[in-house]
């Protein structure tokens, strides 16, 4: 093999998207408008659907920032969940409009989260995944036990009594789908950051990201954070959409088993993989709900297929087969490669195949 074998194509480039920016804007402009405009034009029933898609997409979204950029698995998210609709609940208590209380329930969440963080993350692996359950039990038991909340009784959520039907449902509806946005848009921005880089460096190898200087314990807590807020914003909006709050569904196990199977059916590590996973849950939702106990197995079966023959989610396939992102956050090398006769196979010139093949595309993915 001579040193010319190893030398890139001149053809070889580097591009962050195959797709044109302005495309993608044009859609996203589409989009946004669409869903703006949705309580006036769709049916009442599915603006209620729409506005529990878009719950679900806050909070898969910020599982998959903690699990899959992080390689933080954590079960316990629904504890932030219910603290940010009980944080909610006491500002309306209080005389705040529900609405309004919104970002400072985000705000108490990342408040908690933050001690919180010193505790769990002296452990890792399986160890870490439980003690999150923990922490999401042991949140619950406290608020049970204050009576201003109403106890294990649950409580109304005051301050929405004068608003219409129709009008609640419009707000409630904005509401999540306006913090959907943000919280997606916030985390592309987050991973095309320095932050991403360091991100995936913890993630691929905790070991040679800490060599290289990355400050790993700071950058996993900071995640933790944004993921606790982004699950409060959650549980606020959903505290104001289904107004009688109560322990048991405030922090339901569900919560977490729903981002979980959404994040998992739609592909760890990106972020169109949670929503592509919460529009697939939500289609089988409303098409297996009638059909009693095998909509919970063809759950079950999907995910099981789902992580044995293709584990990076169909959004990975998706990405794979036609090189491709919506969101990209990665850069992608492209060309037709080096030749490496003496291997017979791939060259160490990672992403570059031999020219005796056909030419193809190799991705390698770096934020």
């Amino acid at each position: 093999m001579s040193i010319e074998d190893l030398t890139p194509s001149p053809s070889i480039t580097v591009k962050r998207n195959q797709i044109p920016v302005a495309y993608t804007l044009a859609g996203a402009v589409a989009l946004a408008i669409f869903f703006t405009w949705a309580p006036w034009i769709l049916p009442a029933s599915d603006v209620t659907i729409l506005m529990n898609f878009f719950i679900l997409v806050i909070m898969a979204t910020m599982w998959n920032l903690l699990a899959g950029y992080a390689g933080m698995v954590s079960i316990g998210q629904q504890g932030f969940i219910g603290l940010g609709a009980y944080a909610t609940l006491f500002f309306a208590i209080k005389g705040m409009d529900p609405f309004v209380a919104i970002p400072l329930a985000v705000v108490i969440c990342a408040v908690i989260a933050y001690p919180v963080t010193f505790l769990l993350f002296r452990l890792r692996g399986g160890y870490f995944s439980v003690a999150t359950w923990v922490v999401a039990d042991s949140a619950m038991l406290i608020i049970g036990s204050i009576a201003f909340f109403g106890g294990g009784t649950g409580h109304y959520l005051p301050g929405l009594t004068n608003l219409a039907f129709k009008v609640l449902n419009h707000d409630t509806y904005l509401a999540a789908w306006f913090v959907a946005l943000f919280v997606v848009v916030a985390t592309y921005i987050l991973l095309r950051s320095r932050m991403g880089l360091v991100l995936s460096s913890v993630r691929d190898n905790e070991v040679a990201s800490r060599s290289s200087g990355a400050k790993v314990t700071s950058t996993r807590r900071t995640i933790f954070i944004v993921a606790a807020a982004g699950c409060g914003a959650a549980g606020a909006v959903l505290a104001i959409s289904q107004p009688f709050i109560q322990l048991g569904n405030e922090f339901n196990l569900q919560w977490a088993a729903e981002m979980l199977f959404a994040s998992m059916i739609g592909g760890l590590g990106t972020i169109e993989g949670p929503i592509l996973g919460c529009v697939i849950f939500f289609v089988l939702q409303q098409t297996l709900q009638n059909y009693g106990a095998w909509y919970l197995i063809i759950f079950g079966a999907l995910a099981v297929g789902v992580a044995i023959w293709q584990p990076r989610g169909i959004w990975g396939f998706i990405r794979d087969t036609f090189h491709f992102e919506l969101l990209p956050v990665g850069y992608r090398v492209l060309g037709a490669g080096v030749s490496d006769q003496s291997r017979g196979g791939v060259s160490p010139w990672r992403g570059l195949r031999r020219p005796a093949r056909t030419p193809s595309v190799e991705d390698t993915e770096s934020p």
